[in-house]
């Protein structure tokens, strides 16, 4: 933990804080019933006429069964597009522009993995990007959704937001308004901008094939040898024979990356153009550029948290709820920047780089500090885009993404996932501040029911139930590929004991958590792992929004009631903030100890006897 890398901490949060309320103001201008921004001039017309040309009454609202309703027929549609792209990407036209590497069609259940990871904003990604993709399925299937996933989430976090703001309604909004204006207006102008400033760095944006370079220094290594019909050649005992293949050239990936770099930051879906993602120089190519993604990634969940507080009339509780998100961040960036940088005892008893800390699975030009902080958000905010490898982590530093995860994505969060996540536990507060003091619970004038709290925790219970049920699922079955050599059934994990427990564990809270990071050791791309993991996203991101909106059209119905006295509990300032955090941290992670228990934690302390798995 060195000089340098505090002073990048606070340049981050200074920039952080510089853009919340500007973009806070703007947003209310994007989603206020009547709102106007300096873009009206432009987009308007365009606007208009998509209402026109999809029938849509933009006067109309919608009560929460029918926004809900909207937004789960929307979602279908367009998976059920991008599954159709996946599986017939070698046959669309244009294959000499679109598709010059003769990328073949992905089966089945890879493309009902994707579809489902992409529409969810999750981007788990059970494939390398450049080697299985087209352009065209990276930008119509792919790119496609990063933005409308990130308009949607959006959108749900505002008719929450209205729910909280309205009083004696049955109205939230109206979804097709919503998600159009958040497009038009926020996401493909700011992304614009921001993808030629990618471009400025050093990300390419082009549809040339790729480049074949001659390597140096080639090198021999071993494949498995293949008969004339492509299949593996086996000997006498049915395991699979081997041969040497010297390899002499490399294939530099080109397409349309900056395009596609931008929204899979600002929208926070992650999912990388390459295998890499961040990690790789044409995603990620300067100090500058890994400075504006991280940011990126924070921008607009932080803003929204200002956009809560304005809507609501009360600036207060907009700001103490995004103190309580930035308390955890911090913490976990220290915590995960503090094992990073002791490194492995074992290296240093051995008297390998012991003052460097661990650099496994880390890009060299970012460094311990960058690697850490970009882990530590892109799972505070279910982005999922990495700039170093998670399973490389330290176990303690790879436990802080997890729990992250566990938390409910809900520090800072995804693009409006993370606000109305949010929102669960502020409604989880005001209960127990209620019960703590012998009153009826109040919200901002409203009384807190039982009904408000069923459906909260209802919340709370299908993140849990999810990510521990198919994770035990997984754990007791043989879902991975089958062994090269003795075809046995394997579990697809690459390393064994609580490491592979974590790898299992990370795979499935990513999905349900709607994040798309990996502890990459997994090899997920299997029928079993592509459905159960795509089933964990659709549940994660669908199950959970029914009955938050649910809670939003019961606080929309609700009747205002006079703060009665001094007794009523405050939803600003440091003692609900204090108190916030503490009911995140006791829900949200005590339901996940006995499983964290069991894989990084334990692995932390057989690590300090020696043992590495």
């Amino acid at each position: 933990m060195n000089t340098s890398g505090w002073i990048q901490l606070i340049l981050f949060v200074g920039a952080l804080l510089a853009v919340t309320k500007p973009l806070g103001l703007y947003l209310c201008g994007v989603l206020d019933t009547g709102g106007k921004t300096f873009l009206d001039p432009v987009v308007k017309p365009f606007e208009k006429l998509t209402y026109k040309l999809c029938g849509v009454d933009s006067k109309k609202e919608h009560d929460w069964k029918q926004y809900t309703i909207a937004m789960l027929i929307f979602s279908l549609v367009t998976m059920v597009f991008s599954y159709g792209i996946l599986r017939l990407q070698d046959k669309l036209p244009l294959q000499g522009l679109l598709n010059p590497q003769k990328m073949a069609a992905t089966s089945g259940h890879l493309a009902f993995n994707t579809a489902a990871s992409f529409v969810t904003n999750t981007n788990w990604q059970n494939y390398g990007g450049e080697s299985t993709m087209s352009y065209l399925s990276q930008m119509l299937a792919l790119a496609l959704h990063n933005f409308l996933s990130a308009a949607v989430g959006i959108a749900l976090a505002a008719a929450v937001v209205r729910g909280i703001a309205r009083h004696t309604s049955k109205t939230l909004g109206n979804f097709w308004v919503d998600v159009t204006r958040v497009s038009y207006y926020l996401l493909l102008p700011v992304c614009i901008v921001f993808a030629v400033i990618l471009v400025s760095q050093g990300m390419i944006q082009n549809f040339k094939p790729y480049d074949t370079a001659t390597l140096t220094e080639p090198f021999t290594a071993q494949v498995p040898k293949m008969d004339d019909k492509g299949n593996p050649v086996l000997d006498a005992k049915g395991a699979q024979v081997m041969m040497d293949q010297k390899v002499e050239t490399q294939t530099i990936v080109q397409g349309p990356l900056a395009s596609q770099g931008a929204i899979k930051m600002l929208g926070t879906n992650g999912g990388g153009y390459t295998n890499a993602n961040a990690a790789h120089p044409f995603e990620n190519s300067t100090p500058l550029s890994n400075f504006l993604q991280i940011l990126s990634i924070f921008a607009i969940p932080s803003a929204l948290t200002y956009y809560l507080g304005r809507t609501v009339k009360n600036p207060g509780h907009g700001w103490a709820v995004w103190s309580a998100m930035f308390v955890i961040f911090l913490a976990g960036a220290l915590v995960c920047w503090h094992y990073e940088a002791a490194g492995n005892p074992i290296h240093q008893q051995l008297g390998i780089n012991p003052a460097d800390g661990n650099m496994e699975g880390k890009e060299v030009r970012f460094g311990i500090f960058n690697s850490a902080l970009f882990a530590t958000i892109t799972t505070d905010a279910s982005c999922g885009a990495v700039n170093s490898m998670h399973d490389s982590f330290t176990p303690i530093g790879g436990l802080i993404p997890l729990l992250n995860i566990h938390l409910g994505e809900i520090i800072f969060g995804g693009v409006g996932a993370g606000l109305y996540g949010m929102i669960v536990f502020v409604i989880l507060t005001v209960f127990i501040a209620g019960l703590m003091v012998g009153r009826t619970p109040e919200f901002l004038g409203k009384k807190i029911e039982p009904y408000d709290v069923k459906m909260a925790s209802l919340v709370i219970l299908i993140i849990s139930a999810c990510i521990l049920g198919f994770s035990a699922w997984a754990c007791m079955s043989k879902w991975g590929p089958p062994d090269p050599v003795t075809h046995a059934a394997t579990d697809g994990t690459n390393n064994n004991g609580p490491h592979g427990f974590s790898e299992i564990l990370y795979a499935f809270s990513s999905c349900t958590g709607n994040n798309g990071s990996a502890f990459a050791g997994l090899s997920g791309n299997t029928p079993w792992y592509n459905v159960t993991l795509a089933l964990a996203c659709l549940i994660g991101r669908f199950a959970m929004i029914v009955p938050i909106m649910a809670l939003a059209g019961s606080l929309a119905r609700k009747k205002l009631v006079p703060s009665s006295s001094a007794g009523t509990f405050p939803v600003s300032g440091p003692l609900f903030t204090g108190l916030l955090v503490g009911t995140i941290l006791i829900i949200g992670a005590l339901n996940f100890f006995p499983a964290l228990a069991l894989g990084p934690i334990v692995e932390h302390f057989l690590m300090h006897t020696g043992k590495l798995f």
